[in-house]
């Protein structure tokens, strides 16, 4: 083998290690016939978090629990449920942990106003230091105090 065959034998292993992977975790006999349907499984798959990995998408992970998870999804979809039937059965089922992008609820309010709370905090804290700080300046000397401070500087010299 030449050396010139060799590069370019490993600049192409090197762009395909390189490139995109599009096919993620699923499985052919995973996959719908219908590709509409199969599109669908795939966009709400993106958005469910693998309870195994938990930072990944069931439909990026390769655990036995992602695997039975997206079938579940397909199987809702191929019985006629919308995309939001099945969001809510899963959910229902897993809790609201399952979705990547969690729901602004009651129930967590506060987990997402924590960040503009914390802001608004330190704005306050700082507002109130930059008051004390023009309270606390020096009044200017009276005619008395001035003449005083000369004295003494007087004296020094």
């Amino acid at each position: 083998m030449t050396i010139r065959r060799f590069v370019l034998i490993a600049i192409a292993a090197l762009l395909f290690a390189a490139g995109p992977q599009v096919a993620g975790a699923v499985q052919p006999d995973e996959m719908l016939s219908d590709p509409v349907l199969e599109q669908r499984a795939r966009d709400l798959s993106a958005g469910l978090r693998c309870m195994v990995c938990q930072n990944q998408s069931i439909d990026d992970s390769d655990a036995e629990l992602a695997r039975d998870l997206r079938v579940l999804v397909r199987e809702r979809l191929a019985a006629g449920d919308s995309d939001a039937e099945v969001i809510e059965y899963v959910v229902s089922r897993y809790g609201e942990f399952v979705l990547l992008k969690p729901r602004v609820s009651p129930r967590n309010a506060l987990l997402w106003a924590t960040p503009v709370l914390i802001l608004l905090a330190g704005v306050i804290v700082l507002a109130l230091g930059v008051s004390r700080r023009r309270k606390k300046r020096a009044a200017p000397l009276t005619p008395e105090e001035e003449a005083a401070l000369k004295g003494i500087l007087n004296e020094r010299d």
